[in-house]
């Protein structure tokens, strides 16, 4: 019979088992797409991906501009993307839970859906998600906000919104009451993220930002995360291209014409230099 002793031993083990198995998969090199597969049943396609600590940066873009970050203990697997991203199915497991959708969405794919229907950043939205559910489907905050953007059921309910636990509906809701937050605060971006966390009327009430230490965190955890990715964004687009190199053609100089020879290869040389 085994000890409480031997049990907390094996448990030990198994996760430092699980943590040498992500560094080795984080050590290979990423050399097409592939899918990091979550344990609620949810999929991220991504070009590359970093392990840092506790959380794993995957890169969404070749350029790596833009970048999802999830926490490493939240990751199963990684397997290798289809070559189509909509044919990527997977059951997920019992412990999911019977509401997670039977064929796991892309969240590149689901974003840009969203992003693109109600006129926001990718990105921007993608930092939302981090902040408030660290891309978790089945995320139940204390009070009862729900899912990967965390809408309270009554939100849920006015945005149309009939099951939270659903991905695909509730990003396309989340990301609706945000621009809806946006426009109402003529794009002010710091105080349609406080009326996110704490609502419209905490919002209106303090004129601003409300004096909550939840709330002064989430909207500065959330700029942070949201100028990181622009500011990867530019210096991908500023970085220095490699250089082109001309080989020279191998001819004989004619004997006869040195002086024309050598005028002929100044040209040229002005000709790259113009280049």
């Amino acid at each position: 019979m085994a000890t409480s002793f031997d049990m907390n031993k094996k448990i030990q083990l198994g996760g430092r088992v699980s943590a040498l198995v992500l560094l080795a998969m984080a050590a290979l090199p990423c050399r097409a797409a592939e899918t990091a597969v979550l344990r609620n049943g949810f999929s991220i396609r991504h070009e590359r991906r970093q392990v840092m600590g506790i959380l794993t940066r995957l890169y969404v873009s070749s350029d790596g501009s833009s970048f999802v970050d999830v926490p490493t203990a939240e990751i199963d697997h990684i397997e290798a993307a289809p070559d189509d991203p909509a044919a990527a199915t997977r059951k997920p497991s019992a412990q999911a839970g019977s509401q997670v959708p039977q064929r796991a969405i892309d969240i590149n794919e689901l974003v840009a859906s969203a992003s693109g229907t109600y006129r926001l950043d990718p990105d921007l939205v993608n930092s939302v998600i981090r902040a408030e559910s660290g891309f978790n489907v089945r995320a139940v905050s204390p009070k009862g906000a729900q899912g990967l953007m965390q809408l309270m059921p009554q939100t849920a309910s006015a945005l149309g919104v009939e099951n939270a636990f659903d991905p695909q509906a509730n990003v396309e809701g989340g990301t609706r009451y945000l621009r809806e937050l946006l426009e109402r605060y003529n794009f002010d971006l710091i105080k349609a993220l406080a009326a996110y966390n704490a609502g419209p009327e905490r919002v209106e009430r303090y004129g601003g930002v409300p004096p909550y230490y939840e709330t002064k965190a989430y909207v500065a955890r959330i700029v942070r995360d949201f100028n990181k990715k622009k500011l990867a964004a530019k210096n991908a687009q500023t970085a220095p291209q490699p250089k082109a190199t001309l080989k020279k053609a191998t001819r004989k100089t004619p004997a006869a014409k040195p002086q024309a020879a050598s005028t002929q290869q100044q040209t040229t040389h002005q000709t790259i230099a113009a280049n």
